[in-house]
């Protein structure tokens, strides 16, 4: 066999313009831009296909991975810590204690430990490090403003006791006054004399992070990638330079800040998200003078040199998307983005327990959440291949788009004054609020897709007991106070069909199918998904000859609306038909748009659903008609 040429060397080359030729042809007349061309939310469009020219020109693309300015990595492997949180106070410091040892033997590399104020005690801290390898497993650190510099102070304490080599100590303490403010409106004076007195708490601990960036809050809001990735940059970028006037070098301060993201189930644009974070973080650090070299050793004690200009990132799954009904739908969505973050390089994982949404965890959902995890390493083997999404000339394309819209707003947001002035102002709350309500205004209408929630129900499911009194209530923001929505994307449709199950009535939707098996059939599917949306009891039917005969069956069944299922030309008669045998003792609704319609609505038939419908303003005006609700 001769393997002096090439297998592809037999077939010519493709130019663009003929795929262009070809789609188009395809197309038979149909706009290119319309039919093909993805118009994002992230403010570019992305194209139905890329090639080899489209990678030129791309400021992300090229380097290797572990070289500035790290698009493809911080580190020259794939390796990410599994962190898993828990809560320490007082009286249940044991239990912590006994569930933190048992996370490390399941798998977890990295604990995230949130002390209550009262727990913040030398006694407490040792208690609960005992018999953990502080230099194996990376030690995060959680608790109000108030005690950081206290529990820092009592961290650096152990070490010393303990005399461990302060440069192997990894790890970090959420210390946020800056987040607390956009949660809850707090507003603490001084910020940046508070960071630096964290920071020097710190010395001693130099591998040890102080100063959290957490845009984590932005996506638990509901933002969209660039604003989420836009503000985090604006954010750090602001505590650079109001610590670089207090005194402290880029350096320095580069390899003290640590940030939060959350993660999307829009998984390409996550992975290219994350790509686009480090290239754009590393070169506003270099920026101010940052001394660490471009291309850094890997000769650290775990083989990450934290170098100033390396953004250090862990993520989170999002919980904006997460569901009360159909929960287990949340180990799908928190699957895909774990997927999309660790291909895109993160630095540690926290995978949120599915039932997150609606009561506190409990040990399967945690160790579900654990395992997602460890699946991806341990038998994907996602930890031995770095950067796979290098190279591809769409993901290479994204990262480019998505760097090239958050600078945009990073600029615009340096413009007016900072990060801190803008969430001063309430500005930059308002603008995620404002994502959050035109995020679920498209889910009221599908044009966003929940599964479960908004499409594909499941149509018998009841809450019962299942929602824990705090997570009953929606998360509005207090009037008059600039804070973030953290209304999840499912939570008006979780308020419409609690509160039919609340009501004590089993409203019945009979599906009258009548005339063409093809258009019946499509429309029953439809419409016993649209009503099963607010928690109704549906009633579907293989079809009926005449519409006498549907109508006798759904009186039989005491079905409170009656949905006409068939196709456009016939309605016109058989609408009227239906409309006189019910008599308006039923609710008459057409499936449908046909072009009878106005004929129709002159004739009194009002109701009509179709694609087009806003689904969750729809079912609100049944519940009304039904007096589920006022």
């Amino acid at each position: 066999m001769d393997h002096s040429h090439s297998l592809f060397s037999e077939f010519p080359p493709v130019s663009t313009q003929e795929w262009m030729d070809t789609i188009t042809r395809d197309l038979k007349g149909a706009d290119f831009d319309k039919k093909l061309v993805w118009h994002t939310n992230e403010g570019f469009n992305v194209q139905p296909f890329y090639r080899e020219e489209d990678l030129v020109g791309l400021k992300t693309h090229g380097e290797l991975p572990g070289k500035f300015p790290y698009v493809r990595g911080t580190k020259q492997n794939n390796s990410w810590r599994v962190r898993q949180k828990i809560n320490v106070c007082e009286k249940c410091l044991g239990a912590a204690h006994e569930k933190a040892i048992t996370l490390i033997s399941q798998g977890v590399t990295a604990l995230d430990i949130t002390f209550d104020s009262d727990a913040v005690t030398a006694d407490s801290l040792a208690t609960m490090l005992k018999g953990i390898d502080i230099t194996q497993v990376e030690i995060h650190f959680d608790t109000c403003v108030m005690s950081a510099v206290k529990l820092v102070e009592i961290y650096v304490a152990y070490v010393k006791e303990m005399g461990i080599e302060p440069k192997r100590v990894f790890g970090s303490i959420n210390f946020d006054p800056l987040g607390h403010r956009l949660a809850h409106g707090k507003v603490l004076e001084n910020l940046a004399d508070r960071y630096a007195a964290v920071m020097t708490a710190s010395d001693y601990l130099p591998k040890f992070r102080t100063i959290a960036v957490n845009p984590i809050y932005f996506n638990n809001a509901g933002a969209y990638i660039y604003q989420e990735l836009g503000y985090a940059l604006a954010w750090g970028n602001d505590l650079l330079a109001q610590l670089v006037e207090k005194g402290f070098s880029a350096e320095k301060l580069g390899k003290k800040i640590s940030f939060t993201f959350g993660i999307s189930s829009n998984y390409f644009m996550e992975i290219a998200k994350f790509r686009a974070a480090r290239f754009l973080w590393s070169n506003i650090v270099f920026a101010y003078g940052e001394k660490c070299p471009k291309v850094c050793s890997n000769n650290e004690p775990d083989g990450m040199e934290r170098c100033a200009s390396k953004m250090i990132i862990h993520a989170e799954t999002s919980q904006w998307n997460m569901t009360s009904f159909d929960p287990y739908v949340n180990m799908l969505r928190s699957q895909t983005e774990a997927m999309s973050a660790v291909l895109a390089g993160v630095d540690s994982l926290t995978v949120m327990p599915f039932d997150t949404a609606f009561k506190k965890s409990d040990d399967f959902s945690e160790r579900i959440a654990r395992n997602q995890q460890l699946l991806l390493k341990e038998e994907s083997h996602f930890d031995k291949v770095v950067d796979p999404g290098a190279g591809s000339y769409y993901i290479e394309n994204l990262t480019d788009a998505i760097a090239e819209q958050a600078w945009k707003l990073f600029l615009a947001v340096e413009e007016k004054g900072g990060f801190m002035a803008e969430v001063a102002a309430g500005n930059i709350q308002a603008a995620i609020n404002t994502t959050n309500t035109s995020r679920r205004k498209a889910l009221s209408s599908r044009r966003e897709i929940l599964l479960g929630t908004n499409q594909y129900p499941n149509f018998t499911e009841v809450a019962g007991d299942k929602i824990e009194e705090p997570f009953l209530h929606a998360c509005q923001p207090k009037e008059g106070t600039p804070v973030l929505d953290f209304n999840r994307g499912a939570s008006d449709f979780e308020a419409l069909r609690l509160a039919t199950e609340k009501s004590g009535k089993h409203p019945k939707v009979f599906m009258l199918t009548i005339g063409s098996l093809s258009m019946r059939l499509a429309r029953a599917q439809f419409s016993s998904n649209f009503f099963a949306c607010a928690g109704y009891q549906v009633i579907d039917n293989l079809g009926f000859d005449t519409i006498d005969e549907g109508v006798a069956a759904a009186q039989q069944a005491n079905a409170d609306i009656i949905v006409l299922c068939s196709s456009d030309e016939e309605y016109e008669t058989l609408a009227p038909q239906a409309q006189k045998a019910i008599d308006g003792k039923k609710l008459l609704v057409v499936a449908g748009a046909p072009a009878c319609m106005d004929e129709l609505k002159a004739q009194g038939i009002s109701d009509f659903i179709n694609v087009r419908s806003n689904v969750l303003d729809t079912l609100r005006h049944f519940n009304q008609q039904l007096g589920i609700t006022k």
